[in-house]
């Protein structure tokens, strides 16, 4: 496109911050607008155009030829859905081949613009972006069991999500210290299990969550982990739950308080697979997670229930692990849902598992490679990179010592340095969806979510957008801090409250603090 005063129309492809461009001055008319030529266009189309106009008004974010108007388009053999419907993703254009893609291409649209003395430009014309998602599972992951974060404090995150192509909220309800999920089945639970009245997520809440990211593109994948990690419906179902806060504690669970459903017992396995049936019918996504991570031994082997029925039908644990898992899993299968699990039931347990389950690496990025063995489709969320909680020293009481188990903290540039297909084969590389970075809560909650979560989750997203540089070069640490300084400062803008990266005198000298300089 050749620099001209006046721009009538950019030609803009949906891109996370990799742009072909040049370097002439563009700055945007006062007379700007968005001109959406796409027939029959969804209302959430408007409503994000909207939001573009917005953030690029009230950025004014610092850092001329004059543009006039966006034309947004799709292309020919395209129709036009809501971008809720697409939120699983897709290749994009702007003109693009869908509403998402158009989303996405605002996305970028607004990263490429600045203001000063109440003028909004870019250095950059003329742009052309060709780009498209390296992979189509792009997450982050929130626990909002082990303490509770209020509706707004999720809206605002999954407004940070779509910012940087993020497109699956992995939202972990549960876990053995609350059941904040108002039930409609099974009430009780979120009666008895929440820490208050005031801190549950009603079905209301749980709908106006999830079509508020699917009018981002957003699509949210819920966990309801199982068998362990249950310990708080004892407080609703006692009969169903082994070892219940049973000390000491460590013996019997990874965390505190100890507890896991009986899951050998016929009964525990209908209700479980009711309960999962009933969350996941109300949901549009396509996934559901049923956890079954960090499962103690030690707890059925102690416990009389368990013992009982394993004995009387001459069954292991295995086989009733195994048969739970097949009745819940086609519970979910019945309401058109892929069951996602985490790594260890493939790894650790011999378990008859639709090959359509989808396995989600945690433990360490070298067991991707094992599970892909198996022939399972994995998503990539290795502790050793991902895990946006460690490092934060040791939580557990009567331990001044101690350290979080997956020290250190995890950097934004460590994170960076990661390969979704380290020690996969050619062959295997399709197996993997894409990946996630994730907070587990016990020392975060509403207060500090914007600090340990952002910019950090920004360097996933992009590794999962882009895969590697428009050249074909591997992703560059040195390359990309500018341009996550870019973004930090920008969500401050928004009103986000993110971590700073570096002294503000480094920001303002890319490469100035660099190790090497």
């Amino acid at each position: 496109m050749a620099p001209s005063r006046y721009v009538g129309i950019l030609a803009l492809v949906a891109g996370c911050l990799l742009p072909s461009s040049g370097t002439t001055a563009l700055k945007v008319s006062p007379f700007f607008y968005f001109d959406v030529q796409v027939e029959g266009a969804p209302e959430d189309l408007y409503e994000a155009v909207a939001q573009a106009q917005y953030y690029l008004a009230n950025d004014k974010f610092a850092r001329l030829v004059t543009l006039s108007t966006l034309t947004l388009s799709l292309t020919s053999s395209a129709t036009a859905e809501p971008i809720a419907s697409e939120a699983t993703g897709s290749a994009a254009t702007l003109t693009a081949n869908s509403t998402l893609g158009l989303y996405r291409g605002l996305t970028t649209f607004n990263q490429l613009f600045y203001y000063y003395a109440g003028v909004t430009y870019t250095l950059i014309a003329p742009i052309a972006i060709t780009d498209t998602p390296a992979y189509p599972f792009r997450g982050l992951a929130l626990d909002t069991a082990r303490n509770y974060y209020p509706v707004i404090d999720i809206l605002r995150t999954l407004d940070a999500m779509s910012w940087v192509k993020i497109n699956t909220f992995h939202w972990h309800i549960t876990d053995a210290q609350s059941f904040p999920l108002e039930v409609a089945q099974y009430p009780e639970l979120a009666i008895n299990g929440a820490y208050s009245p005031q801190e549950v997520y009603t079905p209301s809440d749980v709908q106006y969550v999830v079509q508020y990211a699917a009018a981002r593109g957003i699509d949210v994948l819920m966990e309801i982990d199982t068998p362990g990690h249950t310990s708080i419906i004892a407080t609703t179902y006692p009969d169903y739950i082994a070892c219940f806060d049973e000390t000491p504690w460590a013996t019997y669970a990874n965390e505190p308080p100890a507890g896991q459903l009986r899951f050998a017992l016929p009964e525990v396995v209908n209700f479980t697979a009711s309960l999962l049936a009933d969350v996941a019918k109300d949901l549009p996504s396509s996934y559901f997670s049923t956890g079954g991570d960090e499962l103690n031994t030690e707890c059925y082997a102690n416990d009389y229930p368990t013992q009982l029925q394993l004995n009387s039908t001459g069954t292991t644990l295995n086989d009733a692990l195994n048969t739970f898992t097949e009745v819940t899993h086609a519970a979910l299968i019945a309401e058109g849902k892929t069951p996602v699990v985490w790594e260890e039931m493939v790894l650790d347990w011999n378990l008859t598992l639709s090959n359509e389950t989808i396995v989600m690496i945690w433990i360490s990025s070298a067991d991707a490679a094992a599970v892909v063995d198996k022939g399972f489709r994995i998503v990539q969320a290795p502790s050793n990179y991902f895990y946006l909680d460690c490092g934060a020293g040791g939580w557990v009481g009567g331990d001044p010592t101690g350290n979080s188990w997956c020290d250190p903290f995890k950097t934004w540039s460590e994170a960076y340095t990661f390969d979704p297909l380290a020690n996969l084969t050619e062959a295997q590389y399709e197996f993997v969806l894409g990946g996630e970075q994730l907070l587990w809560s016990e020392q975060s909650g509403p207060q500090n979510l914007d600090p340990i979560v952002w910019p950090r989750a920004a360097s996933s997203a992009e590794i999962f957008w882009s895969g590697q540089q428009p050249t074909g070069a591997p992703l560059n640490v040195t390359e990309a801090l500018p341009r996550l300084q870019d973004l930090r400062y920008r969500m401050v803008q928004r009103g986000l409250k993110p971590i700073h990266l570096q002294p503000y005198w480094c920001a303002l000298r890319p490469d100035a603090c660099d190790l090497t300089a």
